[in-house]
């Protein structure tokens, strides 16, 4: 594993968990997309603004970048990036994990995601969000980053135990 990490995967797989980890025993500075993506109150980020920060932040010597956001900048990270860790699970843990997620958020807000952005009114768009990933770009991004198998490490997470595996490896 290098020090240019790029997680990307579906909502509610564990990204954001495995970033932290990854980020305090390696020692590597995080960034979370959505932070980049959202301003409090749910709006977005300029396109134009959204690039330059993603950008600055793909330029870095070391990184962990945790997120999903546009196509063009999933192939800029793939590109950018020295290891790609794909968490791929099945649909319904997706599913599960997510709206366990929103239920908690019923009783606190979620710790790393951009303050003044409700998680909870969301809840539709992100399940329909979920299943949209996985039936459309789902296999468009498996193939984008298989294509990478050669010159880059590669972690395709098809389950939590592989998941897991991945922390006690490289934590």
């Amino acid at each position: 594993m290098g020090n240019k990490i790029m997680i990307i995967g579906n909502a509610g797989g564990g990204k954001s968990t495995l970033a932290k980890r990854l980020s305090q025993s390696r020692n590597l500075p995080l960034y979370r997309l959505d932070a980049l993506q959202w301003n409090s109150g749910w709006i977005p980020t300029s396109k134009a603004e959204f690039d330059r920060r993603h950008d600055e932040l793909i330029s870095q010597d070391v990184w962990i970048i945790d997120g999903f956001a546009s196509w063009e900048s999933i192939e800029t990270r793939c590109a950018a990036a020295d290891t790609i860790i794909l968490v791929d699970l099945p649909l319904w843990i997706h599913y599960w994990w997510t709206t366990k997620r929103q239920f908690m958020c019923l009783f606190r807000p979620r710790p790393d995601f951009v303050q003044g952005c409700p998680m909870l009114p969301m809840t539709g768009k992100l399940l329909k969000m979920i299943w949209i990933i996985y039936t459309q770009v789902r296999p468009k991004l498996v193939e984008l980053v298989v294509s990478y198998r050669e010159t880059k490490w590669i972690y395709h997470i098809k389950s939590p135990r592989e998941m897991e595996q991945v922390v006690i490896e490289h934590c």
